[in-house]
């Protein structure tokens, strides 16, 4: 729910409850659940009858959607979900909520901005999930190829533009957000997945002009509330980009361009070095690398055939630079809350918007999907019983854990070690008092030494494969790309022991 709120996701959530007479006495699971959950919605309600539950359903529904999406609640007691009406048709019957009107901007803050924008020298777009959410890619595309801007998306403003696309910064990030003097931010907020728009990492000059559907975000952290327009993108895009008028931006008036794409260069080389370091065990580099090229011999991106999930600290943090994708919509990751464990529920309902019995998303030219989840073990292990769900309606859905045995790093690199540490650990031994063994520990953010995870798929009639060099990972994609069932790819990798958590 939290999760839902944090993100922008537009959730409707109904739950039932204890009955309405029993309330304050004690009945089985008593919650006063919209007390709970007020402050992590955006509405919660219980209908006081049956026939008020279209009404209050509509309400609900509308607020979820309307203005900044988040959850709604509605909580429906035992009494009501149980209850009889003499005649149906005495139901009042729930109209349908119409798509919410477009807003867009005054003339004379586009010109301002437009001004705003012309004079910068160090221009930059950042593309949040707002943007993708709004399914505004045509616009802000013909925005950037006229302006010729350069731009940022955020991990999951992905694929607006696409990851190739000259004018991607994404591999020169760091300077971008450095040297950048005047930012237009689309559907992306400054919270900690941008820096709070706040030096060291961004420039102390810069300049923020924040697009957004909600006006709480205008002025938010490091942007200025003069500087910002409420509306929805495929109205405020198009209108900016008339008031820019036959402008672009010439490069050679500042080295910032230059700066870009030297950092891009430097930073593309040293990540393609990282990824061809053959290794036993193998690196997160070298496991993504090789899961790239093989699943782009099988789908390449401008095809449009393949949704990433990821989650995990180290997971998450390399593959969003890694996996390309070329439209929006097809990367979730674990988001503004930073929530582990929510990957697999999200590979489960990208399945259904893309291929299941009554699915209505599309982005790019494929229509049918092949769900990809790169999961860190311990994120992995929060709701690893998902694959039961995936085999039971025979989902597709391809999963590699990253198998390095803790969170962040393992503890150990030989069994013989880790069984060291389980036995200090598990007798209370010290350090001082444990010489025969080292006096090593396990970490409370340790996990098993090289669990089989891939059982479990296996268990619930789907296939799994435990791989350990780039040949047995080669073929496990392939085959579990193929696989008409769940398939879960367990990859076991250098543990990192000793480094920061």
């Amino acid at each position: 729910i939290g999760n839902s709120n944090a993100n922008a996701f537009p959730l409707l959530l109904l739950a039932g409850s204890s009955e309405t007479h029993l309330v304050s006495r004690g009945a089985f699971q008593e919650l006063d659940a919209i007390s709970f959950l007020t402050p992590h919605t955006k509405l919660a309600l219980r209908p006081p009858s049956l026939e008020d539950i279209p009404d209050i359903l509509q309400n609900v529904y509308r607020s979820s959607w309307y203005g900044r999406p988040g959850t709604g609640f509605v909580d429906l007691p035992a009494d009501l979900i149980q209850g009889t009406m003499a005649d149906m048709e005495d139901l009042p019957t729930a109209k349908v909520v119409p798509h919410p009107p477009n807003g867009g901007a005054d003339q004379a803050r586009l010109f301002q901005i437009a001004q705003f924008i012309k004079s910068a020298k160090a221009p930059l777009i950042v593309i949040g999930k707002g943007a993708a959410y709004a399914q505004a890619e045509a616009p802000i595309r013909a925005l950037i190829e006229k302006s010729q801007i350069p731009f940022l998306p955020t991990p999951m403003g992905k694929g607006v533009l696409p990851d190739s696309h000259p004018l991607n910064t994404a591999s020169a990030r760091s300077t971008a957000l450095k040297e950048a003097d005047v930012v237009l931010l689309l559907g992306a907020r400054l919270n900690w997945i941008l820096h709070f728009g706040s030096p060291p990492k961004w420039s102390p000059n810069a300049k923020f002009i924040q697009v957004d559907i909600s006006p709480t975000e205008i002025g938010f952290n490091a942007s200025s509330a003069s500087l910002g327009i409420v509306g929805d993108m495929n109205s405020v895009v198009p209108q900016l980009l008339s008031a820019l008028g036959s402008w672009s931006y010439s490069p050679s008036i500042s080295p910032y361009t230059t700066h870009l794409s030297a950092s891009k260069s430097r930073n593309e080389a040293l990540a393609a070095k990282k990824g061809s370091e053959l290794k036993i065990p193998m690196t997160y580099s070298l496991v993504f690398t090789t899961i790239r090229e093989t699943l782009h011999a099988l789908s390449p991106p401008s095809s449009g055939g393949i949704v990433y999930v990821s989650e995990g600290a180290n997971t998450m943090d390399i593959s969003r630079s890694i996996f390309p994708v070329s439209y929006p919509r097809l990367r979730l990751d674990a988001g503004t809350y930073a929530t582990m464990g929510v990957g697999l529920g999200y590979a489960i309902a990208a399945h259904e918007a893309y291929n299941g019995p009554a699915h209505e998303a599309s982005s790019g030219p494929a229509g049918r999907k092949k769900i990809v989840a790169l999961e860190g073990d311990s994120a992995f292990g929060f709701s690893a019983m998902e694959i039961e769900t995936m085999a039971r309606y025979n989902m597709d859905i391809l999963i590699f854990v990253l198998n390095n045995g803790g969170v962040y790093h393992g503890d150990s690199d030989s069994a013989a070690d880790w069984l060291a540490r389980q036995r200090n650990t598990a007798s209370g031994s010290s350090s001082s008092s444990s010489s025969s063994s080292g006096g090593r520990l396990l970490r409370s953010t340790s996990l098993g030494y090289e669990v089989r995870y891939e059982k479990i798929a296996e268990a619930c009639g789907g296939s799994g494969f435990l791989v350990r060099t780039v040949d047995e990972l080669e073929r496990a994609t392939r085959q579990g790309f193929r696989s008409g069932s769940v398939c879960v790819v367990n990859v076991v990798i250098e543990s990192g022991k000793g480094g920061k958590l």
